[in-house]
């Protein structure tokens, strides 16, 4: 897999994705102008294990809420392009249908027209939403979710070093939670994904995989089929036609997710009657 990321035409490819629509800027007119001088160097430190990617560019925007905002360098952007060409087709063949975030096909409007249909077939819903997600996300984990279907140590060496790079990044937009069993060294655990990163987006939903599964599979099973589910990136959905349904379903989804050490806001289940606010609509 190693070598097939470091070739001539991935390489390429990754450039020519990570330069679309913004050719005319700066940092992508300069990689272009010796773009194959930059291509191959790129591709002897990934072949020597050389690589190291650069310092972000932090700053904050402000709609649709305040969030920090990290831009790699273009360079290292054309490797996320060149990693995520060959191990997103692996991981996307194991996600679920309704998850709609940073995928071919999905995305906002197809979330809503989902739904819409939801509830319009169920009678009740709990919405929720995960406190402070890409500052949460826990380096140690994700690497564990990520090896299990990839093999290539080399590939896993790249990983490690974007994952380091962005350690820290967002360091200060996170409030240490403490789970059950953690100790002083906890707070020292390496977390956090930088926003505005193609990695960072595609493993969030590599992240939350297995969360998905479990309420897709073991919830929903338990409900015979009498429940729905949808998520896209932090914010997530549960209907069921049982009000009880969804009051155990929280607390087994909190428990699920402290199992990722992540929290959700509080919430409450409640009738779709009175209406849902989703992704900027009501």
């Amino acid at each position: 897999m190693f070598d097939q990321l470091c070739s001539w035409d991935n390489l390429y490819l990754a450039y020519r994705l990570a330069a679309k629509g913004k050719r005319g800027r700066y940092a992508a007119a300069a990689f272009e102008h010796r773009l194959e001088d930059n291509l191959f160097d790129l591709q002897e430190e990934l072949r020597a294990q050389t690589y190291r990617p650069g310092a972000y560019h932090s700053f904050y925007i402000h709609e649709p809420k305040k969030r920090l905002i990290s831009a790699a360098p273009f360079r290292d952007r054309v490797v996320h392009h060149a990693l995520c060409n060959l191990i997103e087709p692996i991981f996307e063949r194991s996600f679920i249908y309704d998850s709609y975030a940073n995928r071919v096909g999905k995305g906002t409007h197809r979330a809503l027209n989902r739904c819409q249909q939801f509830m319009r077939r169920y009678r009740y819903v709990l919405q929720c939403d995960i406190c402070q997600f890409f500052p949460s996300i826990d380096h140690a984990i994700l690497r564990d979710i990520l090896a299990r279907k990839i093999d290539d140590e080399r590939v896993l060496w790249l990983i490690d070093r974007i994952l380091a790079s962005g350690a820290g990044v967002l360091s200060d937009e996170y409030d240490m939670v403490w789970f059950e069993g953690d100790d002083l060294l906890a707070a020292l655990r390496p977390r956090g994904l930088p926003i505005g990163n193609l990695t960072s987006q595609f493993w969030a939903n590599c992240y939350l995989n297995p969360f998905d599964h479990f309420v897709t599979r073991e919830l929903s099973n338990a409900a015979q089929g009498r429940s729905a589910y949808l998520r896209f990136v932090d914010d997530f959905i549960v209907f069921a036609d049982d009000l009880r349904t969804l009051l155990q379903w929280r607390t087994s989804i909190i428990e699920r997710l402290a199992r990722l050490r992540l929290t959700i806001h509080p919430t409450e289940p409640r009738p779709v009657t009175e209406g849902a606010s989703f992704l900027g609509f009501r």
